[in-house]
This record gives C-alpha cells, sequence and structure tokens, in this order.
C-alpha cells in the first residue's frame, strides 16, 4: 500500500491523492513519470511532491519505515504496515499500578509474527532495551497513551519506533470498548483467560512476589503474550477493514493469521484463589480509566526476558 500512496508527499493531502488515483496514477514510478498535464494538481506542486519521491524511494530501500511514520497524516499511518511487516513487532506491557512515581513495569510481552519474548521485572529487564531496536515498527493497543511512555519513564528506552495504535485505527472502523471489547467484534476468544484484565494481572503480580508460585507468574505471562500476540490478528483485519476504502483492496489484502502455540498456560487453581482476593479486596483507585481505554492495560516498570522454555528461576 505505501507505494500506492501520495500523501505523505508535500503538496498532497488525501483529497488530491484520490484524485491522482482516479486519473490512473497509483504508485510512486507513475507519479515520478508524469507531467503537469497528465495529473489534477498545479504544476509546483507537481514539482515539489516528485522531488520527494527521491527520498521515498531511497528511504523505502533502506526499510524505514520512522520515516514515512513521520511523514504520513496521523490516520494515515495504518498504511506502513503491510510493506514493513517484516520489521513489525506487537508489544504489551502490565504493570503494577497506573504510573505512580512508584509503580514499575512487572511483564512486558514481544511477538514479532515469529516468536515471542517475555520479560519480568527484577530479571531480564535490560535485555528489552536491546532487543527492541532489532525492530521498525511497534503495533499496541493504547501504546501511544500508556505502555510507550511508561517503559521511556521507567525503563529509559527511547522507542524511537514508527508506532501504530489499534486504539485508534480500530475506533475509526467502529470497534469501541477497550482491546477485549475489540476483540469480541471481531469474533476473537479467550477461552480460560475470559474476563481476565489489567486490575487482575496486577494481583497475579502480588501473588507471585508474595508466593513466588511460578503458576501465578506463568498465569500473569500467559494473560500478557496472549494480549501481544491478538495485535497481530487485529492489525491484519484491521489493515484490510483500510484497505476497502482505496482501489487496492484486492492486490494488498492480508490473510487473517493464525494464532501461534503460547509459551505459558493459565493455572485455573489460581485464577480462583485471585478471583476469591479481588472479592474481598476494595478496588484501589488509580484503577479507573476513562471509558474507551482498555480495562486490561495497567502501567509497569522494570522486566525480564523468558522464551519458550520457561521463566527464569
Amino acid at each position: 500500500m505505501l507505494k500506492n500512496t501520495f500523501c505523505h508527499l508535500q503538496g498532497i493531502g488525501v483529497r488530491t491523492e484520490r484524485k491522482l488515483w482516479n486519473a490512473g496514477i497509483t504508485t510512486w514510478e507513475q507519479l515520478a513519470a508524469s507531467y503537469p498535464s497528465d495529473v489534477p494538481m498545479p504544476p509546483g506542486r507537481l514539482r515539489l511532491a516528485q522531488l520527494g519521491l527521491d527520498e521515498s524511494f531511497a528511504q523505502f530501500e533502506r526499510r524505514n519505515p520512522l520515516h514515512f511514520h513521520r511523514s504520513l497524516p496521523y490516520d494515515q499511518q495504518w498504511r506502513l504496515f503491510g510493506d514493513f511487516r517484516d520489521r513489525t513487532v506487537y508489544l504489551d506491557i502490565e504493570t503494577t499500578g497506573m504510573g505512580s512515581s512508584w509503580d514499575h513495569i512487572t511483564t512486558i510481552a514481544l511477538y514479532d509474527g515469529r516468536g515471542i519474548t517475555c520479560y519480568v521485572h527484577d530479571d531480564n529487564i535490560l535485555q528489552f532495551r536491546e532487543d527492541i531496536e532489532q525492530y521498525g515498527l511497534v503495533i499496541t493497543y493504547n501504546g501511544k497513551s500508556f505502555d510507550v511512555p511508561f517503559i521511556r519513564r521507567n525503563l529509559h528506552v527511547p522507542m524511537e519506533h514508527a508506532h501504530i495504535d489499534l486504539r485508534y485505527v480500530l475506533k475509526s472502523l467502529g470497534y469501541r470498548g477497550g482491546l477485549k471489547g475489540c476483540e469480541k467484534q471481531l469474533g476473537i476468544h479467550r477461552d480460560e483467560l475470559d474476563g481476565v484484565d489489567g486490575l487482575f494481572a496486577v494481583f497475579l503480580w502480588r501473588d507471585f512476589q508474595r508466593s513466588r508460585d511460578r503458576r501465578a507468574l506463568e498465569t500473569l505471562l500467559s494473560y500478557n503474550v496472549l494480549d501481544a500476540v491478538n495485535l497481530e490478528i487485529l492489525m491484519v483485519a484491521a489493515y484490510n477493514a483500510k484497505l476497502h476504502d482505496t482501489p487496492f483492496h484486492q492486490a494488498h489484502l492480508l490473510g487473517i493469521p493464525p494464532r501461534p502455540d503460547l509459551p505459558y498456560l493459565p493455572d485455573g487453581e489460581t485464577m480462583e484463589r485471585i478471583r476469591r482476593e479481588m472479592g474481598t479486596s476494595i478496588q484501589p483507585p488509580w484503577i479507573s480509566r476513562p471509558a474507551d481505554t482498555d480495562p486490561a492495560v495497567v502501567p509497569s516498570g522494570e522486566s525480564g526476558r523468558f522464551d519458550r522454555r520457561g521463566p527464569p528461576v
């Protein structure tokens, strides 16, 4: 889709872009070779756009999504996904609270469409700083408001990546109700983790800290990983839906990916015990959120990395 895109170029907005498409000019190569008489725009603006194409070709060749992220209108940044899927990572964090000075990240899950990596507080958190730099495009839900600022503040990671926040992409398509609500509307099921949210994740972390019971930690990780993994399905569904408003739907349509095998499983007994504890606990005031934010998102601080062999000791 990106090489059919012109609205990142100086002098071209989405309306002019649509006029170009309707005139049969649909690729960078075609625009670069066009004469003023060929295009429905003033000659001066055409020259400006054609000058910008040289940089577009160069940055695309360098596989640099950040260049296009900075130049695309905010509501068109979804177009990055198809061309930079190989440099994409889906990210989700869990935390001890909503961002007070004493709150920290408990776990982070990364999924790049091929493998899952987890990080846990007081274990392998520093490795996250190195690992995240291998990706060019980050996908989150509500991450612009929550996950990314929290990571910057708590882990001192710059997070200078191109970033698509699915909360706003899905909202533009009519999907609301937080991450879990959007999943249900799109037919994504959570099975044993249905009903688990960010507050539950806080209780799981507290239980692990108190008891050092690995079942609590692995249940927390199973929830965190599922949040990250489901972002890929949501991103593909949103991308396909957005394509419907362009002439390129058939050319760029993506298949819905299967959910990968998950490295952690929730423990039913632990979940039932936590539910009982939550039933006798007063909900902390920091859990309140704006109605459209994801109730499963709660901020975090340091973390550690896990692989499929399970959490570190």
